[in-house]
C-alpha cells in the first residue's frame, strides 16, 4: 500500500480551507492546512509535498509572491502548484503565475470534481517517484552488501532511468495545464507507462544481479 502524500492547502480564509478539505478528503491523503504564505513555507521545510493548493489573493504575501519563493528552494522548486483565483484574472496576473513556474489555475468557484481529479494525478505520480527512488537505494545497497565492491556503475544506470521517468513528466504536466476535456484518461495513461518504467528498472537491476 502506497504511503499517504501531504497535500497543501494554503488559503487565509479558513472557511475555504475547509471546503478543500471536504473536496479533497475522499483522496484519503494526508491534508496539511497554512493560513499564510509564511505558514507554507515554514511546512515546506517539514514535509515533502505531492501538490500545493495555493490562494493567489492573501494579504501580506500574496500567492504569485509565496509560489517565488517556493520555487526558488531547491528543495520544493519541482513541487508542483495549482492556482485558486477569483473570476476576473487579467493577462498580468496570468504572466505572474506562470512566470512563478506553477503548473495551472483554477477559477472560484471551481468544479469539485475537476480539481479532485488534478490532484489525484500529480499524487500519483508522486507515489510513482517516491517508489522510484525507494527501490532504486534499496537495490544499490543490496548489490554493494552482496558484492562487497563499488556500486557506482549500478547508480550511473539507475539515474538515467530516473532521468527518463521525469522526463516522462513534462507531458503529463502540459496535458493537465491545456485542460483538454480528455486529459483525464490521458493523464491516467501516463502514470500507468511511469508504473510501467519502474517494472523495466526492475527487470534490469535483476539482470545485473544474475541468479541468487
Amino acid at each position: 500500500m502506497p504511503q499517504k502524500a501531504n497535500i497543501l492547502l494554503v488559503d487565509d480564509r479558513d472557511e475555504n480551507l475547509t471546503a478543500l478539505e471536504a473536496i479533497l478528503t475522499s483522496l484519503d491523503q494526508n491534508l496539511v492546512r497554512a493560513g499564510s504564505g509564511e505558514e507554507a513555507l515554514k511546512a515546506l521545510l517539514e514535509e515533502d509535498f505531492a501538490v500545493i493548493l495555493l490562494d493567489v489573493m492573501m494579504p501580506g504575501m500574496d500567492g504569485f509572491e509565496t509560489a517565488t519563493h517556493i520555487k526558488q528552494r531547491e528543495k520544493t522548486r519541482d513541487v508542483p502548484i495549482i492556482f485558486l483565483t477569483g473570476v476576473g484574472i487579467d493577462r498580468h496576473q496570468v504572466f505572474r503565475g506562470y512566470a512563478s513556474r506553477a503548473i495551472d489555475y483554477l477559477t472560484k468557484p471551481f468544479d469539485p470534481w475537476v480539481l479532485r481529479s488534478k490532484v489525484e494525478v500529480f499524487v500519483e505520480l508522486f507515489q510513482v517517484k517516491q517508489r522510484l527512488k525507494d527501490q532504486a537505494r534499496l537495490l544499490q545497497r543490496q548489490l554493494a552488501e552482496e558484492a562487497g565492491v563499488d556500486a557506482e556503475p549500478l547508480s550511473a544506470r539507475l539515474a538515467r532511468q530516473v532521468g527518463e521517468v521525469n522526463a516522462g513528466l513534462e507531458p503529463l504536466r502540459e496535458l493537465i495545464v491545456t485542460g483538454d476535456q480528455h486529459t483525464d484518461q490521458r493523464t491516467v495513461d501516463a502514470v500507468r507507462d511511469l508504473a510501467e518504467s519502474v517494472a523495466r528498472l526492475t527487470t534490469m537491476v535483476e539482470s545485473i544481479r544474475g541468479p541468487e
